[in-house]
């Protein structure tokens, strides 16, 4: 019984010490939050590491891929403007061809008649064979080549004062056998001529009218001011092929006077 009783002392006075009894040993509470003390560690610092170097990678990576996207630009700019330049280079080629394939045309046969009241008197009875060209104007007949005839013939006369006269022969085919007529002001022509022929200079009427550049449209006479005021100007030219013959009656030059001209186109076997 004795020793029960010591035993009981010996337990309550352990259990009534504490770590501040004995001298160089300290307390130390133990952690219940195991999560904290995880997220606390190096292995989350080397995550971020890790995460940090991945972004840097991805980033040089992309700064590499853009500046090969623009080396590679330069080379496809280059490479579109080789097309457009093979593209204009192509269109002059086959200008050029069109051109070669065109047989040279001959100049036409021209004369002039002293019976200059005779053929007015004669046309003056014929419908739309005697028409007013005005100051600054220009008229244009249009003359398609047709399979029964070999030639074309005209002749002109003018009342008083002379008027500019010159040819040309367009190779596009034919889709009409009507001879039409078409005046315009002379900026309008110039409109059209470079709408179908591109830029064109119309040279000065007194020295006669420069080349044209279009690849269908042929040169036979130049635009000349004729006499035709003193003697009747006539002419011929055979078909060099199909197409269409432009007869142009030029007054462009003419600030203040109008023209009076007697004409008469005809086909000629």
């Amino acid at each position: 019984m004795e020793r029960g009783e010591a035993a009981s002392e010996l337990q309550s006075r352990l259990s009534s010490l504490s770590f501040s009894s004995f001298p160089g040993i300290t307390s130390k509470q133990s952690d219940n939050r195991p999560l904290d003390r995880l997220q606390s560690t190096d292995l989350s610092q080397s995550c971020t590491q890790s995460k940090n170097q991945a972004d840097m990678e991805e980033t040089k990576g992309g700064s590499e891929q853009q500046s090969e996207g623009n080396a590679a630009a330069p080379a496809e700019l280059a490479l579109g403007e080789g097309g457009e330049e093979s593209n204009r280079a192509g269109s002059c080629e086959l200008s050029a061809e069109m051109k070669a394939q065109m047989p040279p045309l001959k100049p036409p046969t021209t004369w002039t008649s002293a019976a200059l009241k005779e053929l007015k008197a004669k046309l003056r009875t014929e419908d739309d064979s005697v028409v007013t060209v005005y100051r600054g104007d220009i008229m244009t007949v249009h003359v398609p080549t047709v399979p029964e005839a070999r030639k074309v013939c005209w002749e002109f006369a003018t009342d008083s004062y002379d008027i500019g006269f010159g040819i040309y022969f367009d190779w596009t085919p034919v889709t009409s056998r009507s001879i039409t007529v078409h005046i315009s002001e002379s900026s309008d022509d110039e409109d059209e001529e470079e709408e179908l022929e591109g830029p064109v200079s119309n040279g000065d009427v007194e020295k006669g009218s420069k080349a044209q550049s279009n690849s269908n449209l042929a040169e036979i006479l130049p635009v000349y001011r004729q006499d035709s005021h003193t003697s009747v100007q006539g002419g011929s030219h055979d078909f060099p092929g199909e197409g269409t013959y432009l007869l142009k009656f030029d007054n462009s030059y003419s600030l203040w006077r109008n023209k009076t001209l007697y004409y008469r186109v005809y086909y000629s076997a």
